[in-house]
This record gives C-alpha cells, sequence and structure tokens, in this order.
C-alpha cells in the first residue's frame, strides 16, 4: 500500500550541451526572420521559432552531429510552420493590430511583394521564399522540401508567373532603379 502512495520516479534533467544555448542565442533571430516570411504573422513566427527551438533542443543529439546545423534548424523549422498550416486551428484569425518589424527598404514596396508572396500557396511560397528571400540553391530547396528537384524547378518557374500577373499594376515601381 506504502508504494502507491509514492509519487511515481522523474527522470533526472538532462544536462544540456553548452553548446545548444549558443546555437539558439547565434540563430534566433535569423530563425525568426525566416518564420515571419513563412507565415506573415509576427506572433505566429515567435510561437513558431520557440517550437523550432525546443524540437532541435529535445533531439540535440542528433541535430548536433549534421553538416549543416542552420541548414537542419531551417527545415526543422519548415516542417513546424506545414505541420501547423495542416492544423484546423491555423486558420483562426487574431483580432486586433499587430506590431510590423520595421524595414530599411521602401515599406510600400515590400508590403505589396510579400502580399503577393502571401497569396501563393503554402508549398509555392515556401519553395520562393527558401529560393530569393533565404537565397537557397535548387538543390538546398528539394532537400528541405524532400521533393525532386525538377517539382522545385518547375514550381519556382510557375510561382513566379504567377507573381508577375499578380504584380503588373506596380510593375513600374517594383523593378525601378
Amino acid at each position: 500500500m506504502l508504494e502507491l502512495l509514492d509519487p511515481p520516479a522523474v527522470p533526472a534533467p538532462r544536462s544540456a550541451s553548452p553548446e545548444f544555448p549558443r546555437f539558439a542565442h547565434d540563430s534566433s533571430q535569423r530563425l525568426h526572420h525566416s518564420a515571419y516570411q513563412l507565415c506573415r504573422d509576427w506572433h505566429l513566427a515567435q510561437d513558431l521559432t520557440q517550437t523550432t527551438l525546443t524540437k532541435l533542443f529535445l533531439s540535440w543529439d542528433r541535430a548536433a552531429e549534421s553538416d549543416n546545423l542552420s541548414a537542419y534548424a531551417q527545415k526543422v523549422l519548415l516542417r513546424t510552420y506545414l505541420d501547423h498550416r495542416r492544423r484546423r486551428s491555423s486558420t483562426e484569425s487574431t483580432p486586433g493590430e499587430l506590431r510590423e518589424p520595421s524595414y530599411t527598404s521602401d515599406p510600400d514596396l515590400r508590403i505589396t511583394m510579400m502580399i503577393a508572396v502571401d497569396r501563393l500557396p503554402a508549398r509555392d511560397r515556401a519553395i520562393v521564399l527558401l529560393r530569393y528571400f533565404a537565397d537557397h540553391t535548387v538543390e538546398q530547396v528539394a532537400a528541405e522540401l524532400n521533393v525532386p528537384i525538377t517539382v522545385v524547378k518547375s514550381q519556382t518557374r510557375r510561382s513566379l508567373i504567377k507573381l508577375k500577373h499578380m504584380l503588373v499594376g506596380d510593375r513600374a515601381a517594383l523593378f525601378a532603379a
């Protein structure tokens, strides 16, 4: 009877590698900006970044063995974003005003471009953002999305054509020197 009253054994907390806090500090801002480009919601980007860092912490032994830890973290972030989009709760809207980050370039042009990119389907948006905002190669994008290179090339081409048609009215302002 006494054994029923004893609290269950709780595993000892993991001792984190000193490398993880350093990696989290160095990469959190970059991950946050990537998350914002994917979801276009500053607060959701914070949640996605935190979830990504949590997942990396829990699997740090495996993550630390990767050849490119930044690419590994970006892939975890992308998977976290796609998982969030699949959930029903991802279609809920947030009332009120959201704080937007400040931009050094012309904010009107950036907003116009990001609105157009936001109209693309989720996978097309991810491909365009990884190719042109994160400056990844076709091979890197294919590896991160786990799709063939030909899919990345064709989806990139189709997405750029869609963007061109969406931005035809703003073309002069977007491409002015």
